[in-house]
């Protein structure tokens, strides 16, 4: 009878006999490698803290100027360069496409877009030649006798001498750009080196992904808010026009128009819808192309015009309200006749005095069943400026409703009387004055529309 099998262990054979005696220590073989291994992790864990310091910075940006800006910063620490930039450069050609330089003057980047792309590893990606999708380190450019010799030239001129390129793309979006840091010295960043920066970089493409489609959203946005307003302003004899716009980056609610109506009259409006994005857009067209319509039919009656208005919005946007101010003007004999459905009164400026045009309080359109308030008719002298705008130049202000007002009746009471004459420069001065940030800045968080029209 065979004696009995000892049962399977993984990695251990029972066939095998054991001594029964104890085996002594063995001699000549180092103990384990503890400290090489501590060292090892202590490197792993400073890596990946690192990579969540710099990813957490980049995900902070929510511009594309700010997010390659700060690209090009972490990858040159990285990588252990001290200069370096960034193209982007979309394979789709929609744009937008801007280099950002790290330590390089605009004039030193210029010299290195001088070298032929086919000759650069960053600029060959960017083309879409074959091999080109992994990152190429130069390290010795004086040096390499098979780069093109106008290469060599650019970077002896700016000084550095050895290069490293990290090409930026997403599985969705295709090619979107290069990085490329420089070294002064000849040098190869580490493997190690290389690995972090190629995580970082595939982060950082996605991320740019994300800003570039928002901003090419925003320009489309901008685009089609431009197209709703007025190209040009109508010339009408004995008055004057000028309209200013300042678009916030989700808004487009906020418009204005100025047009002919028969017997030399001036029809003149501003509004604001109570949505923003596209949405707001849409309604804004409708609204507007309603009242243009209804202002050729019945312009003298603003309360009319506001009346039919209300239908319209009632009938194609019954979830939104509105607020308008349409005015009938009559040039020669600066007569304005005028009504508001919620909205903020007129100002009307000159040489003897700023006040707002007292209107009847009124609800905004949409809000009740059947709008309707009086008008209200006002006689301007000559020189004298009506300014019609919406309620995003007051909060803009930031200040309570009173301040804003108040604020906004004294920045047109001080328009100097040199600017007076022309209604562009009276809109500038009052935006300047009444803005925060002045007039040239689109980044506020509401629309501002202002018109202006000077009587002779």
């Amino acid at each position: 009878m065979s004696a009995s099998r000892l049962p399977k262990v993984a990695g251990i054979d029972p066939t095998v006999p054991v001594s029964p005696h104890t085996a002594g220590p063995m001699q000549g073989v180092p103990s384990p490698p503890g400290a090489f291994i501590q060292d090892r992790l202590a490197g792993w864990v400073s890596d990946l803290t690192t990579l969540h310091e710099l990813t957490e910075r980049l995900v902070g940006t929510s511009t594309l100027d700010s997010a390659l800006r700060e690209l090009v910063s972490a990858g040159a620490a990285l990588v252990g360069a001290g200069r370096g930039f960034v193209v982007l450069e979309p394979a789709d050609g929609r744009g937008p496409s801007r280099t950002t330089g790290l330590g390089l003057a605009h004039a030193e980047l210029g010299h290195i877009e001088t070298v032929s792309r086919s000759a650069t590893p960053y600029g060959r990606f960017l083309d879409g030649l074959p091999d080109t999708d992994g990152p190429r380190a130069t390290p010795d450019i004086p040096g390499d006798a098979g780069l093109d010799p106008h290469c060599r030239e650019v970077a002896a001129r700016l000084g550095y001498a050895a290069s490293y390129a990290q090409p930026l793309a997403t599985e969705t979006a295709g090619r979107l750009g290069a990085a490329v840091w420089l070294y002064d010295e000849p040098a190869e960043p580490l493997e190690r080196q290389c690995h972090l920066v190629g995580v970082y970089a595939r982060y950082a493409a996605e991320h740019l992904a994300r800003l570039l489609e928002l901003e090419r959203t925003r320009a489309d946005a901008a685009v089609i808010a431009e197209e709703l307003l007025l190209s040009r302003l109508p010339r009408v004899p004995g008055v004057r026009l000028a309209a200013r716009r300042r678009a916030a980056p989700d808004g487009g609610g906020d418009w204005y128009d100025a047009l002919s109506l028969p017997d030399d009259a001036l029809g003149l409006a501003v509004g604001s819808v109570g949505r923003s994005g596209p949405a707001a857009m849409a309604a804004t067209g409708r609204l507007r192309a309603g009242l243009r319509a209804y202002a050729v039919m019945e312009g003298e009656d603003p309360v009319a015009v506001l009346s039919d208005l209300e239908l319209l919005l009632r009938l194609t946007e019954p979830a939104c309200s509105a607020t308008a101010l349409y005015a009938y003007c009559e040039p020669d004999r600066r007569t304005i006749v005028l009504a508001g459905a919620g909205h903020t009164p007129p100002l009307v400026t000159g040489d003897r005095g700023t006040e707002f045009v007292e209107t009847t309080l009124s609800a905004p359109l949409g809000m009740l069943s059947c709008w309707e308030a009086p008008s209200v008719e006002v006689t301007v002298r000559p020189g004298e400026t009506l300014l019609l705008y919406t309620d995003g130049l007051l909060r803009r202000t930031g200040d309570t409703t009173d301040r804003a007002f108040a604020r906004l009746r004294s920045a047109a009471a001080g328009v100097p009387k040199a600017l007076r004459q022309d209604p562009g420069a009276v809109a500038d001065h009052i935006l300047r004055a009444v803005l925060p940030d002045g007039a040239g800045h689109d980044d506020g968080t509401e629309d501002v529309v202002l018109l202006a029209a000077r009587f002779d």
